[in-house]
């Protein structure tokens, strides 16, 4: 089978797989893909998302949004094609030697100090933290004294260690996001929600 026809029949077994359960349109592309992803279908339930934050996400996106992950294999799992033909961009700030040597000085972890140098770009920023639950807090806290105003958080960072307690600060609140309850997540789910987004502005723009 050719690739694209893999992907093709990928998704229509999962949503003959996710039986009844639907969503709207918009996130039930991004719930999907996450599935895509992982093979994991408490994705269609541990997916929380803020009110309108699928057509917040497109604006930004169409407004030459920059995307800040917190690890270089999420940077490197987003569609980059899809990203030019938006005008978008990503990168990831974690392996740069001046955060490193920040961060080694004040006793902090990478991932704090590239969220507080990130949250000075200019422009809408998006913000894909798929490992580091100490990139959320920071990030909850530069929201918080207004150092920063995400078009988006998607908090999905996994393991066991503050990650649930990081993804809760964000819900409910007026930040947009799309975070990933619980303990699951990844840098590929990361990737794969961004991508989903990407992939939604692709069609509707008619690349």
């Amino acid at each position: 089978m050719k690739p694209q026809d893999i992907e093709k029949r990928s998704f229509e077994i999962i949503t003959k797989e996710l039986g009844a359960r639907t969503f709207p349109v918009g996130i039930a592309e991004v719930v999907k893909r996450v599935i895509h992803t992982t093979a994991d279908f408490d994705y269609a339930e541990n997916l929380a998302f803020s009110p309108d934050v699928i057509e917040q996400a497109k604006a930004a996106l169409c407004n030459g949004a920059t995307i800040v992950t917190d690890t270089n294999m999420a940077l490197s799992g987003i569609s980059k094609p899809s990203l030019t033909k938006l005008g978008a961009k990503a990168l990831c700030l974690m392996a740069d030697p001046d955060i490193a040597r920040e961060a080694k000085e004040r006793g902090v972890t990478r991932a704090v100090v590239s969220m507080e140098h990130a949250a000075r770009l200019d422009g809408p920023l998006i913000f894909a933290v798929g490992n580091a639950p100490t990139a959320l807090i920071r990030l909850h806290e530069l929201i918080g004294k207004d150092e920063v105003k995400p078009a988006l958080v998607i908090g999905v960072p996994v393991g066991f260690v503050n990650v649930v307690e990081a993804k809760e600060l964000f819900i409910g609140g007026k930040t947009p996001y799309i975070i990933a309850r619980g303990r699951k997540g990844g840098s590929n789910v990361a990737a794969a929600i961004v991508n989903a987004l990407l992939y939604q502005l692709i069609r509707r723009e008619g690349f």
